[in-house]
């Protein structure tokens, strides 16, 4: 499972004329979903993600989680993130899970995120067309990956 967060100023995600998902200061966090994820790397991903330190404190030191910073979280779905073009110009996607499984398993990273966070953790629409407008802020983005040793 990749988790790409981004420490943003402000992020929303629209599906056609409506907005599904907005947030103010906060992470935004795109969510690649492999073939042979589980349960356990949701839950363990969820975790560090809450609790990643890349917010500024009292001496702009990033040393602050989301949740001391007491921001907000914006997931989305993107199963390119499992996208390998090392052959070819033409990504193949066959690494990134089938929608009955990849879900399930986003479903259960944002309601553990929420639970981390203590309040509602705002999202895209998993399986659907989506533009995505951010404001990253330091820059400052992450590449988490955890993945099944199997």
């Amino acid at each position: 499972m990749i988790a790409l967060v981004q420490r943003v100023k402000h992020a929303r995600v629209d599906v056609g004329d409506r907005t599904t998902g907005q947030i103010l200061e906060g992470l935004l966090i795109l969510l690649g979903v492999h073939t042979s994820d589980t349960q356990e790397q949701a839950l363990w991903l969820a975790s560090k993600c809450a609790n990643l330190r890349i917010f500024p404190d009292e001496e702009d030191k990033m040393n602050r989680s989301v949740i001391d910073h007491g921001g907000d979280v914006l997931v989305v779905s993107q199963f390119t993130l499992y996208g390998n073009a090392i052959k070819g110009n033409r990504p193949s996607f066959i690494e990134s899970a089938r929608p009955e499984v990849a879900e399930p398993l986003y479903e259960a990273f944002c309601e553990a995120l929420s639970v981390h966070l203590g309040k509602k953790v705002q999202r895209g629409e998993f399986g659907a067309i989506m533009d995505v407008e951010l404001c990253n802020w330091g820059p400052v983005t992450l590449h988490i990956e955890q993945r099944n040793s199997n």
